[in-house]
């Protein structure tokens, strides 16, 4: 149970708020990451800080040896072990046998339930008995992210989601983590702006939305279902 109040911290700084989101809740908090920019930047806050805050991420099977090499000079850095999900070999070997290893590329649909296998349940199982996740999400990512709020009620999994970096602009989460040297994926580099799995992300080009590389054959949102309710939309609605 949270007694988080948004509005109070509203105007306060990603690391006040999660000082303030760990002295208002009972109960487990968890972070989950990809290991790209603004979630590195959360994990120097949170380890620096020294919450008592779970780090979590999902490892698919497909991400790029850049995301790993990130991961373990994260570890290193910061004296940690982000716990890692990874998806029920059951599920995997029977996705694969219907679809093909890259059966993703034949529809949306398809897509998604390579999503479901690989991130999605192991989600379930990660945020599993928690009262919040704390997540990376950022307004400024995209147009169907652009509503994204400090904190939201997620109803179908039972918890409040927290996005203590939902007002920074790409320029501040860069500025900060050029400052404090925080550990970033030498992806950035060369023009991945949001990282996922490595057979459905590509570089943008100038000018695009920050995630127009995710899952780039398809039009519309951009989203793996991680941050979606039952009605497929962004989990939005404001904490009261």
């Amino acid at each position: 149970m949270s007694r988080l109040d948004p509005a109070r911290i509203a105007g306060a700084t990603p690391a006040e708020r999660l000082a303030s989101l760990r002295a208002a809740t009972e109960g487990r908090i968890v972070f989950t990451t990809s290991f790209g920019l603004e979630d590195q930047v959360l994990t120097h806050l949170i380890a620096t800080a020294g919450h008592d805050i779970e780090i979590a991420t999902l490892d698919t099977g497909r991400l790029f040896p850049e995301t790993y090499e990130t991961w373990a000079r994260t570890e290193a850095r910061y004296g940690l072990r982000v716990r890692a999900f990874y998806p029920d070999r059951a599920a995997l070997e029977a996705w694969v046998g219907a679809h093909g290893i890259d059966g993703f590329y034949e529809s949306r649909a398809v897509r998604e339930s390579c999503c479901a296998v690989r991130k999605v349940e192991p989600l379930g199982r990660a945020l599993a008995g928690a009262a919040v996740w704390v997540t990376g999400l950022r307004a400024g990512q995209s147009a169907a992210r652009e509503a994204v709020r400090l904190a939201a009620w997620d109803e179908a999994r039972g918890l409040l989601k927290v996005a203590p970096l939902f007002d920074w602009t790409g320029a501040e989460v860069a500025g900060f983590a050029a400052r404090e040297a925080v550990p970033v994926s030498a992806l950035h580099a060369k023009g991945y702006p949001s990282i996922g799995c490595a057979p459905c992300t590509r570089a943008v080009a100038p000018g695009e939305d920050e995630r127009a590389g995710r899952w780039w054959w398809e039009q519309g949102a951009k989203e793996c279902g991680l941050h979606v309710g039952d009605d497929g939309r962004l989990v939005r609605r404001q904490a009261a």
